[in-house]
Formats: C-alpha cells, sequence, structure tokens
C-alpha cells in the first residue's frame, strides 16, 4: 500500500488554466463535498457504474484518476483492489481524499491532469478515468485529443478509459434555464448561472450563505469547454479505441472505451 501527497509545483502555460485553478481553491474546494452530498452514496453509485462498465476486480492492478477531488472515484476503485494514483489541482480536496483513503492503496498529487503520464510507474493502467465534468476544464477541443491520445498510449491491452462530461455544444440553454439550481439546505444556497460563448460557456457559481440572522453572496464565474459527444468519441476511435458504453444520467453523458483489439478479442 502507498499514501503519499506529492505536490508538484505550478508550471507556466498550464494545460488547465488558471482561472479554474483558482475558481476551485478560492470558491468551491471549500463546499465542495458539501455540494456533493453523502460521499457514501455517492461512491456507491460509481461502484455501479464500473460494474455496468464491466471492469473486473483490481487484484493490484493500476487505475489512474483524473480530477479526482476528494475521491468518489478513487475510494470505491481502491476498494475493488486498484492501486490507484489520483490527479487534481486542489490541494483542499486531495487533503480530504487523504483522510477517506484511510490505509486504502491510493497516491494522492496535486498536479494539471495533463500531466499524469509522468507520474506514472514503468506499467500501464489498467483503467483511466476522467469523471465529473473536469473534461470541460481542459482550454481547447485540442487539448482534449491530446489527453485521450495520451490516455489510449498508458493504457494496458485490456485497460478501460471512462469519460464523463456534460454536454455544452449539441444546444444552448436559454432564459430562465441557464440558472441551475445545484444544492441547498437552512444554511447554504449554491446556483449556477450559464453565460455561452463560441467556444466556452462561462459558468458562475454563485453561493449564499447565511450567518446568524443575515444572507451573505460570493459569486465566481470560470470556462467550460463546449467540446462535442462525436468529437469526443472520433478522438477516441482515432486512437485505436472502441466505444463500450454510452449513458446519461441526470444531464452527465457517460463514455467508456476500450483498445479496439480488446473489443474484438471479446
Amino acid at each position: 500500500m502507498f499514501l503519499v501527497l506529492q505536490t508538484v509545483p505550478p508550471t507556466p502555460h498550464r494545460s488547465m488554466s488558471t482561472t479554474v485553478f483558482d475558481h476551485y481553491a478560492q470558491h468551491l474546494a471549500p463546499i465542495y463535498s458539501w455540494m456533493v452530498g453523502d460521499f457514501e452514496a455517492a461512491c456507491s453509485q460509481v461502484d455501479s457504474f464500473y460494474t455496468e462498465v464491466g471492469l473486473p476486480a483490481g487484484e493490484g492492478r493500476l487505475a489512474v484518476d483524473l480530477g479526482c477531488g476528494h475521491g468518489v472515484h478513487t475510494i470505491p476503485l481502491a476498494r475493488r483492489g486498484y492501486q490507484v494514483i489520483s490527479l487534481d489541482t486542489s490541494t483542499h480536496l486531495l487533503g480530504e481524499l487523504k483522510t477517506a483513503a484511510g490505509n486504502l492503496p491510493i497516491h494522492p498529487i496535486a498536479a494539471d491532469l495533463t500531466e499524469f503520464a509522468a507520474h506514472l510507474p514503468s506499467r500501464n493502467a489498467s483503467l483511466i478515468a476522467c469523471m465529473g465534468d473536469t473534461l470541460t476544464h481542459l482550454p481547447t477541443v485540442d487539448a482534449v485529443d491530446s489527453l485521450i491520445r495520451e490516455a489510449a498510449q498508458h493504457l494496458s491491452p485490456d485497460g478501460v478509459l471512462t469519460l464523463s462530461f456534460r454536454d455544452y455544444a449539441t444546444h444552448e440553454l436559454t432564459s430562465a434555464q441557464r440558472f441551475i439550481p445545484v444544492r441547498s439546505d437552512s444554511h447554504r444556497i449554491h446556483t449556477c448561472f450559464l453565460e455561452y460563448r463560441e467556444d466556452t460557456v462561462l459558468v458562475h457559481d454563485i453561493i449564499h450563505s447565511r450567518s446568524g440572522d443575515s444572507w451573505n453572496i460570493a459569486v465566481s464565474a470560470y470556462p467550460k469547454l463546449r467540446v462535442h459527444p462525436d468529437h469526443v468519441i472520433a478522438a477516441a476511435e482515432s486512437c485505436g479505441m472502441s466505444i463500450t458504453r454510452r449513458s446519461i444520467t441526470r444531464g452527465m453523458l457517460y463514455f467508456a472505451f476500450k483498445p479496439s483489439t480488446a473489443v474484438k478479442a471479446g
């Protein structure tokens, strides 16, 4: 088992923009676990997804969780027997992951997800996962293509690449549809407002927090990439992978890909 929190200093011209980095560091990370809700319930849903994908028991195999947050994918994978390398730019969320990990075989790294290959051991991964809406944090469609290509190069012959993201490209929400309630309770209300641009959608996270008898408001915005689902599939296929699963749950697209040779053999 291994659990070492490794921090990599930011490098110039990060693939994930500093706007996204600062948004999470200063605005979302402190309330992220509250946004997600019950941790074990979220982990159970994730575990069901990997069962549906047909992911086998880990038995010491390597998994990579890109944009791991506080661990709702990392923890179920480690419980399945995988050694998990988990990357995120938020040291706050990696600290929460470290607390949740206990003695599980997890290696959290504070680094840009596009730099994952530099942190891999000599063997390839049986699973590379970029889940949540993390893929849209990349600055350009070319960066998405590059990440998929890099993942394909570091998958084992029978490995799996899983991606999930929201489709901001196919159609635009209009008028009041652009106001999206995220979560609320008696002390906090989180609402998103979407502002569409040509290649990105500007996500305004509006957080009302109660302090005694008064309410305070904090607003921050960051860009998410508008990447078309068909482009993601084409990018994976151009790297010799075949799609094995496509689904949508509560507006989130879920994909699983395997090397084409493994699909044919299966």
